[in-house]
């Protein structure tokens, strides 16, 4: 990377800088997904800590993002959809951004641990560490099945909500955990339909780009598939009951027909991406619509 890359600094980054390394609009999900995990553990928390573990989750959050971030600066400089970040657009130094996320991850993680239990921090540092390290700098560069392993960085958050009120690890976490890896790979590849031509020009080996359109929509419906029956498991398992049952019955089958509508189609044009942005659109929804399902599931079941 050259300094030429970047538009010049003439002044210190802006507080609204620092929260958007965060990635707050991302961050919503993580939180939600982690609050569930710990309003759905057995056991009791008080709500001062309770605040702060989430509080952890979304710092935890933040800092990798920030870290993906300024690793990838050279690379969101090249996409139209993140030149307008605070590295790429000029408005922040590397720096600042390391020191931020590596500050911040440290500060997340000893928190937790000194608010809940260590097993919770632990969980929160290896979520960090993972995403930063074999996502983001090992994987993503090197390989189109990046986000299908390193979609796990993204599923820890309900185990870590969860261990914060047990100080443990059972099956449901486990269950939601594997959950969001296998809604991943539909998720984020039905993003990369549409915005392929950004990760061919910044050299990222996405699935579309390396392998094509037409085996990325297989691949959207065949992980569909699999995180149908993930999302199932805890019904099945017993670890839920008949409302997280119903909201996933009904909410994996219209996950389903989006995804077989992306994966029928065989057009490139990107100005014909509708069935591929609503998947997109409804995964999110879609993972918001079982965790709070869950949640209820095991209120009315205690």
């Amino acid at each position: 990377m050259t300094t030429a890359t970047f538009a010049s600094v003439s002044m210190p980054a802006d507080w609204r800088d620092f929260v958007a390394l965060t990635k707050p609009r991302v961050m919503t999900l993580v939180v939600f997904t982690g609050l569930c995990g710990l309003l759905a553990a057995p056991g009791t928390i008080h709500p001062v800590l309770a605040f702060t573990a989430i509080l952890c989750i979304a710092l935890g959050a933040g800092a990798a993002a920030a870290l993906n971030q300024w690793w990838e600066a050279d690379i969101d400089a090249k996409m139209k959809r993140t030149a307008s970040r605070p590295l790429p657009a000029g408005r922040m130094d590397r720096q600042a951004a390391l020191h931020f996320g590596v500050g911040l991850s440290f500060f997340s993680v000893i928190l937790m641990g000194m608010a809940t239990n260590w097993l919770a921090a632990a969980v929160l540092a290896v979520s960090i560490l993972f995403y930063v390290f074999v996502y983001t700098i090992w994987l993503k560069p090197r390989t189109a099945q990046n986000i299908v392993i390193g979609g796990a960085a993204g599923a820890f958050p309900p185990v870590i909500g969860w261990a914060a009120v047990t100080g443990d690890v059972s099956a449901l976490p486990v269950a939601l955990f594997m959950l969001i890896f296998f809604w991943t790979p539909p998720h984020f590849w039905a993003l990369a339909l549409f915005v392929k031509t950004d990760y061919a020009a910044a050299g990222i080996p996405m699935l579309p780009v390396v392998s094509g359109e037409v085996a990325t929509r297989r691949q959207i419906w065949f992980y569909t598939a699999i995180m149908a029956v993930a999302a199932l498991a805890p019904v099945l398992l017993r670890l839920t009951g008949v409302i997280y049952g119903t909201a996933a019955l009904l909410g994996t089958g219209l996950f389903a027909v989006l995804a077989f509508q992306v994966y029928r189609r065989r057009e490139s044009d990107p100005a014909r991406m509708a069935p591929e942005k609503r998947l997109f659109k409804y995964s999110v929804l879609y993972l918001f619509l079982l965790f709070g399902a869950v949640v209820v599931d095991r209120w009315l079941l205690a």
